[in-house]
């Protein structure tokens, strides 16, 4: 890191996105299933350690099936996050499920693990690795706005209707200002920290976002930050993203493992 991250920003409407483009995300499939890559044809073997995948917001594991598929392919252990439906108090979501996920990983490889996030999946990626970096060898970001949550209006909608459910099902067990901004819990403080020098960092993103403003999911290093044409939920399948993602991954390899 540069130093040149700026601090969390409270939630914020950004109504110039494209978000029509995001109807477009079906044609990067397309175009990932007749990519080589995704066939593990010019991507550097894994070593067989552990990558963990963790979904965006409103979605679950289950449309990750296809990064699942080829991080085996290509030599890794994938495991899904264990969150369910990614529309809970995150704090809440890192202790009583992707914990869980990430000491079973390491328990059962012996080395550090990767994480993998795609949206807010990225920011919960980089919460779990400033907390335990002893147990993560890197972090990879897909379109998440962990410099801040200026978002589509649409999704800002979305974003205020699961707060208000958090708030209603979990009571005294969240903060008053739980999933935003302003909420002052350990997953929000993670994220005004710098990742440790120990846990190497990738931030993927497309300037044709469509949900969140590109600019707040990047580092501000050139060297770790790294544009793709695309869409943001198109990020989960983009074979240019396949690519950089195996490079990064291999670039790890060399890394103390423990």
């Amino acid at each position: 890191m540069n130093g040149s991250r700026q601090p969390l920003v409270k939630d914020k409407a950004a109504s110039h996105l494209p978000i029509w483009q995001e109807t477009l995300f079906g044609i990067e499939l397309l175009l990932l299933h007749a990519a080589p890559i995704y066939y593990g044809f010019g991507a550097p073997h894994g070593d067989d350690s552990a990558v963990v995948l963790i979904p965006g917001f409103l979605l679950t594991d289950l449309y990750l099936v296809e990064m699942y598929g080829w991080l085996q392919r290509i030599g890794y252990q994938p495991y899904v996050s264990g969150i369910g439906l990614n529309a809970e108090c995150p704090n809440l979501l890192i202790r009583r499920r992707l914990t869980e996920t990430i000491e079973r990983a390491r328990r059962q490889t012996g080395r550090k693990i990767h994480l993998i996030g795609h949206s807010l999946g990225g920011v919960l990626a980089r919460s779990v690795a400033g907390d335990r970096p002893e147990d993560i060898a890197s972090v990879i970001t897909l379109g998440a706005p962990f410099r801040g949550t200026v978002v589509h209006p649409t999704i800002l909608q979305a974003v205020e209707v699961v707060r208000q459910q958090i708030r209603q099902n979990q009571g005294h067990s969240v903060l008053p200002d739980c999933y935003s901004g302003r909420c002052t819990c350990a997953f929000v403080d993670s994220l005004r920290r710098d990742l440790p020098a120990t846990v190497a960092e990738t931030a993927i993103y497309t300037r044709n976002d469509g949900l969140v403003d590109w600019r707040y999911c990047i580092t501000g290093n050139p060297d770790v930050d790294f544009g793709v044409s695309g869409t943001h939920v198109g990020l989960a399948f983009n074979p240019t993203a396949y690519s950089i993602i195996a490079k990064r991954l291999a670039a790890t390899h060399s890394l103390p493992s423990a």
